[in-house]
């Protein structure tokens, strides 16, 4: 199946490309996940793309790569590229062979920032399905997987995530309003989380916040902390111990009934 364009032509980032969804799709299976790659808000990585998406499509789990716009001139821009992908493949669920109140979101690092936004940070909007009709469609997934997550832009965050989204000098009330963990609300849905807590890039205090906030507001979540494993590890297929959070994730999966 061809990219999936999510804006009009004139939606592009600061190298004049356009975000789209990369489809893997499972026949008969009626579950997806939108995957994120990490990369700072700077470039995309390869490794947490279509090998994440391969393993869901193993697992009987329809994916998604987003490649969502860098660099952003606006800090709404990735956030707007996320609830766009949620919308249309909710919008477009029928024609994919989904349900469409199975729809989740996964990120690593920097994309796990942008995939704790989009899980906290929705609202229903006129989508244009498929079939050139439009509807009004919620961009909330139905379930969020962060994986080594970026997620506060106040102490312990990502710096160089911070310099692409925000900049260094941003006010206040940007700082927290792109900090995911003061986003959260009873509406947030189920989340997994993991990481290690030996990342010196990202810092396990990011997943720590949200599993807090999570927990102030009632949301269902799970959260690993690996004593070794740095960060950046994707799947992790080789780690001896770190390694296991797919196995963990599909069996969280299945509890959600998928």
């Amino acid at each position: 199946m061809e990219n999936i364009w999510i804006h009009d032509s004139s939606v592009v980032d600061d190298q004049g490309e356009r975000p789209y969804l990369e489809p893997y799709l499972v026949p008969d299976a009626r579950s997806a996940v939108i995957v994120l790659p990490g990369g700072g808000y700077e470039f995309r990585a390869d490794h947490e793309g279509e090998p994440v998406a391969k393993w869901l499509n193993d697992n009987q789990i329809s994916a998604f790569v987003l490649q969502y716009r860098l660099s952003p001139r606006h800090r709404s821009t990735p956030l707007e590229d996320g609830q766009a992908a949620i919308r249309h493949v909710r919008a477009n669920a029928a024609e994919y062979g989904l349900d469409p109140s199975r729809i989740g979101i996964l990120g690593f690092s920097a994309g796990g920032h942008l995939a704790a936004m989009t899980g906290t940070v929705f609202a229903n909007r006129e989508t244009e399905l498929l079939n050139g009709l439009h509807r009004e469609i919620s961009s909330r997934p139905d379930l969020m997987i962060l994986c080594y997550p970026v997620i506060t832009m106040n102490d312990y965050g990502h710096e160089g995530s911070r310099l692409s989204l925000i900049g260094s000098d941003a006010p206040l009330e940007i700082v927290t309003g792109a900090s995911a963990e003061q986003q959260v609300t009873p509406l947030t849905p189920p989340t997994f989380i993991w990481h290690a807590s030996d990342d010196d890039l990202v810092p396990v205090q990011n997943s720590l916040r949200m599993a807090m906030a999570l927990e102030e507001h009632g949301v269902p979540f799970e959260l690993h902390v690996y004593e070794h494993g740095g960060h950046g590890a994707g799947l992790a297929l080789d780690h001896p111990v770190m390694g296991d959070w797919t196995k963990r994730c599909i069996a969280w999966l299945h509890r959600q009934g998928w």
